[in-house]
């Protein structure tokens, strides 16, 4: 195989082939690090390339398959990590300048998974200052479907490398919706798995509550491979479930007769969300519906209000988790932080409380929704990218309502691309599952795929 080729497999496809031993991790890796040698200067996708230590896992790998110690789908694929996520010895900024020089002793719990399953962490990836708002600090991160449209909030180095095809797979992280709008905006998967699924240990705190590390992913195969090497309970991290992951590859069947599904009214006629993306996702449901789905409209009352407990809790949690800083080093922040931080500062307890109160009713209607339905259909954003002004502090201007529905409620949900604008810009359709029902949106979404075209898709500057 073409060197130049491998870049452009499925993860599905190239563990397929190093498990075959037809092509070699070795191989893999340099096949990745010179495209990201050659091109990432234009789409500024990474903050750091780990080379040297990228060559060794993957030597490593291959000395291993070679022994006939393969270790599963992960091992010897190409990863980029959110630089959210503490890597060992590898220089971990949080996309802020206050940790410019921070190089973390251990590794958090999502990078010694991944190394454990035998991938290959090529580097770290360019994120809104510390995943809290406010501005990218380094560099602008460039979408390859138009370099001049907005890639998406937070994890948008995760997104950007994984549609321009500088990684196989990719980590993000989601508090208001920072893996699925990356993801729908640079037209690839993103999976937000259910609270406690993945281990939050050595993950930069957002929101506390809301927190979660998950695959951006180029196909659903991909993201249950990816998903599947981080998943799991650790004593480091309380809040991680303790029953078995289960295997979410046996939710790859294509099989949707047994599944309700439950397009959520209130996220289809909103003011935000544009005709095209509308009729995209209604489209993409009559798809699952001809599949032997029964799809059926849903309201769910506050779901069109969902931001505002959302940035409630992610204007004042943050402002408690960085609170020394704001004190001692508050000019090193970007603008739009050094503001998000005062104000969070100074939001009394009673807005708080009451943040609180609107969370638990919307959770209640979500939950309520989901004893007539298995899966609940919406739009990932509103509108496709947007072209970005000249303003340096720039972050993404849509509500975060049709995400923030899903963190707010603890649930799972996955994005994936479903059609394209008339500016030729991703669309997504969102898919969102009880708690601990990951698996369930994972085959919706994967029938879904398998009948559509659109994740073949390749983005024009990639």
């Amino acid at each position: 195989m073409n060197a130049a080729d491998i870049p452009f497999l499925s993860t599905g496809e190239l563990s397929r082939l190093i498990e075959s031993k037809e092509v070699s991790p070795v191989e893999v890796a340099e096949a990745y690090l010179a495209r990201i040698d050659a091109l990432d200067f234009k789409f500024n996708a990474y903050l750091t390339v780990s080379r040297k230590e990228a060559l060794a896992a993957a030597g490593a790998a291959e000395e291993a398959i070679l022994r006939g110690g393969y270790l599963g789908p992960m091992h010897g694929i190409p990863v980029a990590v959110k630089d959210q996520l503490w890597t060992k010895g590898v220089r971990t900024t949080g996309g802020s300048r206050v940790l410019a020089d921070f190089f973390p002793e251990q590794d958090s719990t999502v990078a010694a998974n991944l190394k454990e399953a035998g991938a290959v962490i090529l580097g770290k990836t360019n994120m809104t200052e510390l995943a809290i708002g406010g501005p990218h600090r380094y560099s602008q991160p460039r979408n390859p479907w138009d370099l001049d449209a907005y890639p998406g909030r937070s994890s948008s180095g995760s997104g950007v490398a994984t549609a321009a095809y500088l990684c196989s797979t990719s980590i993000g992280e989601d508090t208001g919706g920072s893996i699925r709008i990356p993801a729908a905006f640079c037209g690839v998967v993103g999976l937000r798995p259910t609270w406690g699924l993945v281990s939050r240990y050595g993950l930069m705190p957002g929101a506390w509550s809301m927190d979660t590390a998950g695959p951006i992913s180029r196909t659903v195969e991909d993201a249950v491979i990816t998903l599947g090497a981080i998943a799991g309970h650790d004593p480091r991290d309380p809040y991680t479930w303790t029953a078995p992951t289960p295997d979410f590859r046996q939710s790859l069947n294509g099989d949707v007769k047994d599944l309700r599904i439950g397009i959520v009214k209130e996220q289809i006629e909103a003011d935000v969300v544009e005709p095209e993306v509308g009729d995209a996702v209604l489209k993409a449901t009559s798809v699952l519906g001809e599949l032997g789905a029964v799809v059926e409209e849903v309201s769910i009352p506050h779901a069109a209000y969902a931001n505002s407990p959302a940035w409630g809790a992610m204007a004042i949690e943050p402002a408690i988790n960085y609170r020394q800083w704001a004190r001692e080093r508050l000019h090193e922040f970007g603008r739009g932080n050094r503001a998000g931080l005062l104000l969070g500062s100074i939001i009394p307890a009673q807005a708080y409380y009451k943040t609180q109160k609107l969370r638990a009713l919307l959770r209640g209607q979500v939950l309520e929704a989901f004893e007539r339905y298995d899966v609940l259909a919406l739009p990932t954003t509103g509108r496709p990218a947007a072209h970005m002004d000249d303003d340096p502090v720039v972050t993404d201007r849509l509500p975060s309502a049709q995400t923030a529905l899903f963190n707010l409620a603890s649930c799972p949900a996955i994005s994936l691309p479903c059609g394209l604008s008339s500016r030729g810009m991703p669309i997504s359709l969102q898919l969102g599952g009880r708690p601990g029902a990951d698996g369930t949106i994972i085959r919706a979404a994967h029938a879904y795929e398998r009948h559509t075209d659109w994740h073949t898709k390749r983005p024009p500057f990639a």
